[in-house]
C-alpha cells in the first residue's frame, strides 16, 4: 500500500520545508503545515514560511492562516489538518506534512487525547496562583497532582505547566492519563515518515547566518509591526523566537548586534531541544542526516523510491 500521507520533521534550519515542496513536486503533492508558529500570519521571514514563489509551486495549506492576537492549541491545529487532509486524499493526491512542532506529529501518529473542557474560573485560578507563586512553588503543586507533568516539563514552560496543572485540577485525572487513552488520527499503512538529523554544528551555523539574513531582510519590520499591537506577551506569536530580542532592540535596549546574538543563542537551543524530541519521541523513522539541500533529495528519493534522476 503506497502511503497517501509523508511526514518530514525537523528542527529549525535543517532544510524541511525546501525537502517537502522537492517531494510534493515529483509526487503531484501538497505541502501541509505542522510548525506551530508559521501558523501566524504576521511574522512571514522570522518563522521562515515558504515565500510567495515556493507556495506558487505547490498548493500549501495551513500558513499564515492565524492572527497574532489568536491562540491556536494541538488540538485547533489537528482539527484544521484533518480537514485539509481529508481533502487532499478526496482528491486523489498526496500530503507531504512537514514542521518542526513534534506534539503535532504526535497528534497525527498516535492521537490526541478527548480532555473534557476546563472551566474559565479553574484556569483563572490557576493563572493567579502561577503569578502569586512563582514557576517554582507551582510546579511544586503540580507535583502533588501530577508528578509526571511536573518532572517532565521543561523549566520556563508556562503554558504547558499550566495545562497540566488545569487538567488535574478540573478532571482529577493527571495529563499523560487522558494522553494514554488515544486513536492515531492517520491509519497504520497510510503514511510514511523522515525526520532531519544533521550535524548539530552544522545546525547552529546554519541557524546563526539564517537569522543574521532575517534580520537584513525584514525581520525587524515585522516585529515592529507586532510590537506596536500591544499584544498580550504569553500569546504563541509573542513567543516567535527573536521576537522579545528584537522588539528589545527597537525599544532602546538592546544594541541591533546583542539583540541578534541573543536571538541565536534562544534560536541554537531551540533547535537542540527539537532534535532531542525527534531523537527521543520517533526512534523508529528513517533519518537524514545530512544538511546540503541536494544531498537530503538524494536520501530522501531513495526512501520513497523515486528514480535517482527525478
Amino acid at each position: 500500500m503506497e502511503p497517501s500521507v509523508w511526514l518530514i520533521a525537523g528542527p529549525t534550519a535543517s532544510g524541511k520545508s525546501a525537502l517537502a515542496l522537492r517531494l510534493a513536486q515529483a509526487l503531484g503533492g501538497e505541502v501541509v503545515n505542522a510548525d506551530s508558529m508559521q501558523l501566524y500570519a504576521d511574522l512571514r521571514t522570522l518563522t521562515a514560511r515558504p515565500s510567495p514563489a515556493d507556495e506558487a509551486q505547490a498548493p500549501h495549506h495551513l500558513y499564515g492562516v492565524a492572527d497574532a492576537a489568536e491562540t491556536w492549541s494541538v488540538g485547533r491545529w489537528l482539527t484544521a489538518a484533518r480537514h485539509v487532509l481529508d481533502d487532499i486524499a478526496a482528491r486523489g493526491r498526496i500530503a507531504v506534512v512537514t514542521g518542526g512542532t513534534g506534539l503535532y506529529f504526535q497528534a497525527l501518529t498516535k492521537g490526541l487525547a478527548d480532555i473534557p473542557s476546563v472551566p474559565e474560573a479553574v484556569r483563572t485560578a490557576a493563572r493567579a496562583d502561577y503569578e502569586r507563586m512563582g514557576e517554582a512553588a507551582f510546579r511544586q503543586a503540580l507535583a502533588e497532582r501530577d508528578p509526571h507533568a511536573a518532572a517532565r516539563i521543561e523549566s520556563g514552560d508556562r503554558q504547558r505547566l499550566l495545562r497540566a496543572f488545569e487538567v488535574a485540577t478540573a478532571t482529577g485525572v493527571p495529563l499523560n492519563a487522558w494522553q494514554s487513552s488515544t486513536t492515531p488520527t492517520l491509519a497504520e499503512g497510510s503514511w510514511r515518515a523522515v525526520a532531519l538529523e544533521p550535524p548539530r554544528a552544522a545546525l547552529y551555523a546554519r541557524c546563526d547566518a539564517r537569522l543574521a539574513a532575517m534580520v537584513e531582510h525584514d525581520a525587524l519590520a515585522e516585529v515592529q509591526a507586532l510590537a506596536a499591537r500591544g499584544l498580550d506577551p504569553t500569546l504563541p506569536a509573542m513567543k516567535t523566537l527573536g521576537v522579545r530580542e528584537m522588539a528589545a532592540h527597537l525599544a532602546g535596549g538592546l544594541t541591533l548586534a546583542q539583540a541578534l546574538a541573543l536571538a541565536q543563542q534562544e534560536t541554537r537551543r531551540y533547535a537542540k531541544r527539537q532534535s532531542t524530541w525527534i531523537r527521543n519521541q520517533t526512534p523508529d523513522w528513517p533519518r537524514i542526516d545530512a544538511l546540503d539541500p541536494d544531498a537530503q533529495w538524494v536520501a530522501l528519493k531513495r526512501l520513497a523510491g523515486l528514480p535517482t534522476e527525478a
